[in-house]
């Protein structure tokens, strides 16, 4: 838990979008829909972005991708990430957005290291190829046009093939608002320690633009330190908030926003746990309007929200498998809701690390950093997976 005393006031203009607190909330497939957005902000402030969705189904108007891309009322700036390999569907896709009124804010994916993404030359894979990154990255602000659009990448493929200070410049002179790294390659996926070294680096080359760092923000203390050691302008939060939405709560006082209350750290007892975790699986099942599948997806929560606190293992696995709100409230009336924060046990990395592996890429893929015939042909079939995301 932060224990910082309420800090002077730290704010983040992307545009003309001004976030009273320099935190943003990385998209996270299954994870950062409307639900767990809405969840996240009724603690903090930021700028809380969509699940990333695939242009080509956007384009296409793919019933699951136009659900994905819908707001609630309450949700304001509304922020869509996109992913895209080809520059006239990227455009399209980013166009469709300003025209019909769907964003406020629009980012776009260049960091995912997901083989079945860079196996197509996506993701964290397309910036080594320069000129297909340049002309993506400016097509799509030409399109946006006063609506803010920015850029998410990793360092690059690997130690060897580093993308991320081209790419920053390039994103830089192309018109886009801000940009975000995660401090690790492809082929680190989320293994290790992200190199904040890198998001100083970037700050350094990058300096009309904010600079936003992202990797191994588990607490507020970490955003603070990132932001002193780097001079990044702002954070993007990923794993650190999965079952921690109150995250951005002590995210909001560490960075001084103003009337974050309470002034001190949030007292995260089991009951305050098990108080997010039905208000989550509550949310879920408006976003779904299905209380079955509401609650089957609060399912792969159980584990992040209850991290260190005494749930024992029968009772974490019933609550996996749990098919209604009514049963939520049986399970969790059975836990001793007065258990303290525990402190180290609760803390530090959530979610799967992984292990460094060498990325898929397409053949010949780091022959050259221009677009050859072969590459092209991995691109074609890139975004054939209509999913949303």
């Amino acid at each position: 838990m932060v224990t910082t005393a309420l800090a002077p006031a730290r704010t983040l203009r992307i545009g003309p979008i001004e976030l009273d607190a320099p935190v943003v909330l990385a998209p996270m497939a299954g994870i950062t829909n409307t639900a767990f957005r809405r969840l996240c902000r009724e603690y903090g402030a930021g700028l809380y972005v969509s699940e990333m969705i695939t242009t080509r189904a956007l384009v296409e108007r793919n019933a699951t991708t136009m659900r994905l891309i819908t707001h609630h009322e309450s949700e304001t700036p509304r922020s869509i990430q996109l992913y895209g390999v080809d520059p006239a569907t990227t455009e399209a896709a980013v166009r469709m957005l300003v025209e019909e009124d769907r964003a406020d804010h629009i980012d776009l994916n260049f960091g995912c290291p997901v083989p079945k993404v860079t196996r197509k030359g996506g993701g964290a894979a397309l910036p080594w190829k320069l000129g297909l990154f340049r002309e993506i990255v400016t097509r799509a602000a030409r399109a946006a046009g006063d609506i803010p659009l920015t850029v998410k990448m990793r360092k690059g493929i690997d130690g060897d093939h580093l993308t991320y200070l081209d790419a920053g410049r390039i994103a830089e002179d192309a018109g886009v608002s801000a940009v975000a790294l995660h401090a690790r390659t492809a082929a680190e996926f989320y293994s290790g320690h992200a190199d904040w070294a890198a998001i100083a680096a970037l700050k350094e080359a990058v300096t009309s633009i904010p600079v936003l760092g992202n990797g191994d923000v588990w607490s507020a203390d970490d955003a603070v330190r990132m932001m002193d050691e780097t001079g990044c302008d702002g954070v993007v939060v990923g794993r650190g908030c999965l079952g921690r939405p109150w995250l951005f709560g002590d995210l909001a006082r560490a960075l001084g926003v103003p009337g974050a209350a309470p002034a001190e750290p949030v007292d995260a007892t089991l009951g305050f746990v098990a108080h997010a975790f039905r208000r989550h699986a509550e949310l879920l099942v408006e976003f779904f309007d299905d209380e079955g599948r509401g609650c089957r997806d609060i399912r792969k929560h159980v584990a992040w929200y209850f991290k260190g606190y005494p749930v024992g293992g029968d009772l974490r696995a019933r609550l996996a498998t749990v098919s209604t709100l009514a049963e939520i409230d049986e399970l969790l009336a059975t836990l001793d809701l007065d258990a303290p924060y525990p402190g180290a046990a609760a803390e530090g990395q959530r979610g799967r690390a992984g292990t460094p592996k060498r990325p898929a890429l397409p053949d010949g893929w780091l022959d050259s950093r221009e677009l050859g015939v072969e590459a092209s042909c991995a691109l074609a079939d890139a975004e054939l997976d209509h999913s949303g995301g």
